[in-house]
């Protein structure tokens, strides 16, 4: 089978990936498939900025309102998911583009990132339960019993890399170092593509508008009733969907622990730190790739190699 291309676009919050993404589709008769771990979800639009339905409808998207809000993504799953997109989009002479800003999720497309051993709901209530009744201490006493060979480099003091370090090794039979190496010998879900990446950059006194605009535009919009609703469906359920910036603030305030007045500055504070994180993500995570200043560009046709 000759090797396809799969075009990345990613960026920061704000940074212009949507307006970009689409232009670039529509020129290049492409489809997109999203690298966002929040638009899988149904009804978490006004808060994640969404492409619209009249977006959609110029160029089709995929992986986006997938899934209820109190249902779980993982990114073994992501990446089955943008795989059968990306291979019907080919087989219908149609240009990939995956877009979002998912550092995670967009991993999946350069390394591998999860293997397939399942933990099932009950044997990681046995390990939880282990650590409420004996602490941190009793999970790694577990653990090591398991791997007589030592622990490597897992961090023993974080809680929740110890369990689920545990939950693995239960779960499979096997040791942390036979992990590893299993793990080593794993190839990208792409590895037979070729992959083209380009990063949407912005000056830091433009970046932080956009912010601020997108965020009062959120809240006119109407955010707060959003997550009113999307809680009656089970948000709280979900700690990844929960935790999202805009979300949380919200949820705060509803919940009292946050001045209404406070809202948006506190929005404005969490995203901030957001995107300082996405930027060292990219910069220490990616392999190399094109950095483009988005509002420099004027044709869609730069944003990968001129061959594109």
């Amino acid at each position: 089978m000759p090797c396809r291309t799969l075009y990345v676009l990613t960026g920061c919050t704000a940074s212009g990936k949507t307006d970009w993404a689409l232009r670039w589709a529509e020129a290049n008769d492409g489809e997109i498939v999203s690298c966002d771990s929040l638009l899988f979800y149904r009804g978490m639009d006004i808060g994640t900025a969404k492409p619209t339905a009249a977006e959609r409808a110029r160029v089709p998207h995929h992986l986006i309102d997938i899934l209820n809000v109190g249902e779980a993504m993982n990114v073994a799953r992501y990446a089955k998911l943008a795989r059968a997109a990306a291979e019907s989009i080919a087989g219908r002479g149609k240009r990939v583009l995956v877009v979002g800003g998912s550092g995670f999720y967009l991993k999946s497309f350069l390394a591998p990132v999860a293997d397939e051993i399942e933990v099932s709901a009950e044997l990681r209530s046995g390990v939880s339960a282990i650590l409420e009744k004996g602490g941190l201490s009793a999970l790694v006493a577990e653990l090591a019993k398991l791997n007589p060979g030592g622990l490597g480099s897992l961090d023993t003091a974080n809680p929740r890399r110890v369990a689920r370090a545990l939950e693995r090794c239960l779960a499979s039979g096997r040791t942390l170092s036979e992990l590893a190496a299993d793990f080593a010998r794993l190839q990208p879900a792409f590895s037979d593509w070729d992959i083209r990446l380009a990063e949407l950059r912005r000056e830091p006194e433009d970046l932080a508008r956009r912010m601020a605009e997108r965020i009062e535009k959120m809240l006119r919009d109407g955010l707060v009733g959003e997550v009113r609703g999307l809680l009656a469906c089970g948000l709280r359920e979900n700690p990844s969907a929960s935790r999202a910036i805009g979300y949380r603030e919200v949820i705060a305030m509803l919940e009292g622990r946050l001045a209404a007045e406070n809202l948006a500055s506190e929005i404005r504070k969490n995203t901030r730190a957001l995107v300082k994180k996405q930027l060292t993500w990219f910069r220490t995570q990616l392999p190399a790739h094109r950095q483009l200043a988005a509002g420099e560009l004027a044709d869609p046709g730069t944003l990968f190699s001129p061959e594109a």
